[in-house]
């Protein structure tokens, strides 16, 4: 059993999908990227300062924290979760008819190891009209999403190509997570 450091729905999805029994430890590490930092840097920065916060609180020698954490990148520029409707559909617009990088880390902490992976995943818009993305944004799904949609959900309409890790898409690469936990 592993401990999972994240308050998001769909990487304890993910972690279910493998059959990976866990329990939830609740952490708080601001995602706020450090200037001229690489995506690959900031999303494994956070991975590790998450799992390593969340190892910290348990205070149990023998606990194993995974945590994770993902961006996605237009034009050199990281994407977070949008703050209000209005940064939401700008994402939208900004990645209509485009191709973005989308940065998933995992990281794995014990009193004794860590070790984190990386997956960089390419996803391909088609056009999405200003009606399209209102009507998107109305639905309340892209408000806590990085980059403002969700590749599981309703914004599934808008990819035209994928070439990557469609787990890795959703918040949590699932072989390099796998690949993690078999090392342990």
């Amino acid at each position: 059993m592993i401990f999972l450091a994240s308050r998001s729905p769909r990487r304890q999805d993910l972690l279910r999908q493998i059959h990976v029994d866990f329990e939830l430890v609740d952490v708080d590490v601001p995602e706020v990227p450090i200037e001229g930092e690489k995506p690959s840097d900031f999303v494994l920065r956070l991975a590790r300062a998450k799992a390593r916060v969340g190892f910290q609180q348990l205070q149990l020698q023998d606990a194993l924290v995974l945590a994770a954490d993902t961006a996605v990148v237009i034009d050199r520029i990281i994407l977070g979760k949008p703050r209000d409707r209005n940064e939401g559909l700008a994402m939208l617009g900004r990645l209509s008819g485009r191709t973005h990088q989308v940065f998933s880390a995992v990281a794995l902490v014990s009193a004794v190891a860590e070790s984190a992976d990386l997956s960089v995943s390419e996803v391909t818009f088609r056009e999405i009209s200003t009606e399209e993305r209102e009507l998107y944004w109305d639905s309340g799904e892209p408000a806590d999403k990085a980059g403002a949609y969700a590749i599981q959900g309703i914004a599934a309409i808008f990819i035209k190509q994928l070439s990557g890790s469609y787990s890795g898409v959703m918040g949590l690469p699932l072989y390099e997570t796998g690949r993690l936990l078999a090392a342990r």
